[in-house]
């Protein structure tokens, strides 16, 4: 039985339809990716207050402008107090991190020019220039600069045209600004939003803001656990194998966690760069000391904070990772994770459950 051609076209206009929605959305991230994660960093730090400012309402029996204006007055006095009192050696330690990264940089080009692997490498990351006196001068210079090119190329262009524009430290303020407006008043934002919503969808939209809302906050209470875990344990196993900086080297290790998987391999690659002037053996310990770290922290903490947090499949926290800083740069990657978790809560919720005679044994 042929169906009506009415349906055809109605079904036709309606796959039409799709098409040009996905094409503007896409075109849409494409073109505007970089304002969309500072907003989306901006409602993640509004997630944070709104979520510390619920807990003191619960708890302290504050009303919620008390227990956000105390939230935001601790923050910048914890703040304030580090910057006081340990901002120069922190900026000191950061300083000499970043002297002794390229010291070891000039050590690794010096040492790679001395064998034949090496210098098929150093062929790849820094070419003959045709030169021969100059490609010597300017060598270490595009060794470097090449690395450096390498790393933007598979973690994505370094903060996008936003961070070019206002420059890292003033996305930061605006991220902090936007968010704190946002945890004020939620309830102006997400209604404000609804509005633009077709009537017949709004419950469903509605139920999906608040499932999406819950996620983040799961996932941001975790991952800061993680974070906190991993830097500590990281600072206390390099200074205890005596590699220097271990709180500057430490601090990263934690910061960069906040990246699952790749953030690891990150943190870990400046302490073992660290760790080649004092022997074989030391680079050994910290590798070892990096994999128990991160072995701890993959198949015990990660599974206890999964318990009562988000549930993320390592295969699709990987692949979201790539796609997302394919996409939005480095920014998507930072927030792969994040961003991951609502898609899975919204398709969990617009999805039906599978049967057990559906699921795959």
């Amino acid at each position: 039985m042929e169906t009506p051609p009415a349906l055809w076209q109605k079904k036709l206009l309606q796959l039409l339809r799709i098409a040009i929605i996905t094409t503007i959305a896409g075109m849409f991230i494409w073109l505007l990716g970089d304002v969309l994660m500072v907003i989306f960093a901006s409602i993640l730090y509004a997630i944070v207050l709104n979520g510390l400012s619920n807990i003191l309402v619960r708890y302290a029996r504050l009303s919620y402008p008390c227990a956000l204006s105390f939230v935001i007055i601790s923050i910048l006095s914890i703040g304030s107090f580090i910057l006081l009192h340990s901002g120069s050696s922190m900026a000191n330690e950061a300083v000499k991190l970043q002297q002794a990264l390229r010291e070891q940089e000039v050590a690794l080009y010096n040492s790679l020019k001395t064998n034949s692997i090496g210098q098929i490498l150093l062929n790849y990351l820094a070419p003959p220039s045709g030169n021969l006196q100059q490609n010597n001068e300017n060598g270490l210079a595009s060794f470097g600069s090449r690395i450096a090119e390498s790393i933007t190329g598979v973690l994505g262009s370094a903060f996008g045209a936003l961070g070019n524009t206002f420059g890292i430290l003033g996305t930061i303020i605006i991220v902090l600004i936007a968010g704190t407006y946002f945890a004020v008043n939620p309830a102006v934002y997400a209604n404000g939003f609804l509005r633009l919503i077709p009537v017949i969808h709004r419950p469903l939209i509605r139920l999906l803001m608040i499932r999406s809302s819950k996620t983040l906050q799961s996932w941001v209470a975790g991952q800061s656990l993680d974070m906190i875990v991993v830097g500590l344990l990281t600072t206390v196993a390099l200074w205890l194998i005596g590699v220097p900086l271990p709180f500057a080297l430490g601090s990263l290790a934690g910061l960069c966690n906040f990246i699952p998987y790749i953030g690891a391999i990150i943190g870990a690659v400046p302490a073992l760069l660290l760790t080649i002037p004092l022997g074989m053996h030391k680079i050994i310990m910290v590798a070892i000391a990096y994999t128990v770290i991160q072995s701890f922290e993959g198949y015990v903490l990660t599974p206890l904070i999964q318990r009562h947090a988000v549930q993320m499949p390592a295969a699709i926290t990987v692949l979201s990772q790539t796609l997302f800083g394919s996409i939005l740069g480095f920014p998507g990657l930072i927030f792969a994770t994040p961003l991951t978790a609502v898609l899975l809560s919204i398709l969990d919720n617009v999805t039906e459950q599978l049967s057990e005679k559906d699921r795959i044994p």
